[in-house]
């Protein structure tokens, strides 16, 4: 027997859907239902294709009470701009949870993985941030940078915002765009230290595979997002600062000990604290998160199938019958 089958398109999904305080708690449900354990996700299916300068990962989750689940398939290209072609795309198949059949397919070009990442930050800083934010500071001026600024300012309002890149240009361009979105005075720093020092809240938002803020640079009062590392190898903070910050968070302990922040400080054989708390934990106050004004505080996000469930799932209440419909 037929069944329809809703196709929606990038364009359809940006005019419709944004980043806004309903996505943010969207996200945050996804991590009350980890905490909860009424989540089945397995382990990210990562593929690295170093001879074409790319990465793939599918993820996915099953999320008890949810009508769909999604499985997220996101291929990161970066020679292609050279080609004229956007880095990073991919999609989401939403499927329902009762019969198995698809019900949906989201061709968002990565657009939809970039709405519930940035929305994954705010929720970071909205339970473990300084209730009051005068400069936020973003590492890295790509388009996730860029969003996980204006994410942080739906939770925390802040008056100043600072860029740090690896080119001057860029970075330029992410302060001005920043500006324009948020009405907010925006400056590069050429400094990340500076940068850092100068910060209540700080996100890393990029792809290194070295440090790019150090253990040193740590003050009280600090908020530190890191999402930038989502695969073996990557690695955005110094190991020594997950043992100096007075709280270290994972999205996905899991996933954290294989492609975040810490597998680099269990490789460097600096992680001595046990299990670390999952931001849902923090979440349903399960366990600690920000206990003082003055504690230093990290917060790793791998990105989680999760998250594309609750995003996916939003979608499709949010859209209905809309968009084209097929039969299969």
């Amino acid at each position: 027997m037929a069944h329809d089958i809703q196709i929606v398109t990038e364009a359809e999904l940006r005019r419709a859907v944004g980043l806004d305080l309903t996505a943010v708690d969207v996200v945050e449900q996804a991590f009350t239902a980890l905490a909860s354990g009424k989540v089945v996700m397995p382990p990210i299916l990562s593929m690295d294709l170093h001879e074409a300068n790319g990465e793939v990962d599918v993820k996915t989750a099953y999320i008890q009470g949810f009508d769909g689940f999604a499985i997220k398939v996101s291929p990161g290209f970066f020679d292609n701009p050279k080609l004229g072609l956007p880095s990073l795309n991919g999609l989401m198949i939403l499927f329902s949870a009762k019969t198995g059949l698809v019900e949906s397919l989201f061709l968002d070009n990565g657009y939809l993985t970039d709405l519930r990442t940035a929305a994954a930050g705010a929720v970071a800083a909205r339970h473990l941030a300084p209730r009051m934010v005068d400069t936020a500071g973003v590492i890295g001026t790509g388009a996730q940078a860029r969003l996980q600024m204006i994410a942080a300012h739906l939770v925390r309002p802040f008056k100043r915002v600072l860029v740090h890149g690896r080119a001057p240009d860029k970075a330029a361009a992410c302060a001005a765009d920043l500006a324009k979105a948020l009405g907010v005075e925006a400056k590069v720093v050429t400094d990340p230290a500076e940068l850092v020092a100068r910060s209540q809240l700080v996100v890393t938002a990029t792809p290194a595979r070295e440090p790019v803020l150090r253990a040193e640079w740590l003050h009280p009062g600090l908020h530190i997002t890191a999402m930038g590392s989502d695969q073996t190898g990557k690695n955005e903070i110094d190991p020594a600062a997950l043992i100096v910050a007075d709280a270290y968070i994972c999205d996905s302990v899991s996933q954290c000990a294989v492609s975040g922040e810490l597998e680099a400080a269990k490789t460097a054989g600096l992680w001595d604290k046990g299990t670390p708390a999952e931001l849902g934990e923090v979440i349903t106050g399960a366990k600690p998160g920000r206990t003082s004004f003055d504690a230093i505080t990290i917060c790793d996000l791998t990105g989680t199938g999760a998250q594309d469930t609750a995003i996916a799932t939003h979608v499709r209440k949010h859209f209905g019958s809309a968009g084209t419909v097929i039969q299969a």
